[in-house]
């Protein structure tokens, strides 16, 4: 084999071994692995627990009733003298009612 041969030879090897190859079925929903356990993290660390939270405080404003006394989001305590579908009164001192909106209650502190 004449040197011109043999360098054509290893030339062609050099070319087909830089052509990038197409990746099969496997690969290709191999490195989509990655994406879907990040996915799969979210959800189960972040999304979820929210949920939780979120169905746990609608679930409490269901049950307020008149004479709950009750925290607010805006750190006033005061006690339920009247509810309506979306609103609060509160009465937080003697003559003193507040309205607030129902979403504000944050926690009830003792029931009557």
């Amino acid at each position: 084999m004449s040197l011109f041969q043999l360098l054509t030879l290893s030339t062609g090897f050099v070319a087909q071994a830089a052509q990038p190859s197409q990746p099969s079925g496997a690969a290709r929903a191999l490195s989509l692995l990655p994406i879907v356990l990040i996915f799969v993290i979210f959800y189960f660390l972040l999304i979820r627990p929210q949920q939780k939270r979120s169905k746990a405080h609608q679930k409490m404003l269901e049950s307020v009733n008149k004479g709950d006394r009750v925290l607010t989001s805006g750190g006033m305590y005061g006690v339920v003298v009247g509810i309506d579908a979306d609103k609060v009164v509160l009465k937080v001192a003697e003559n003193v009612k507040v309205e607030f909106s129902k979403t504000a209650i944050a926690h009830i502190v003792s029931r009557e």
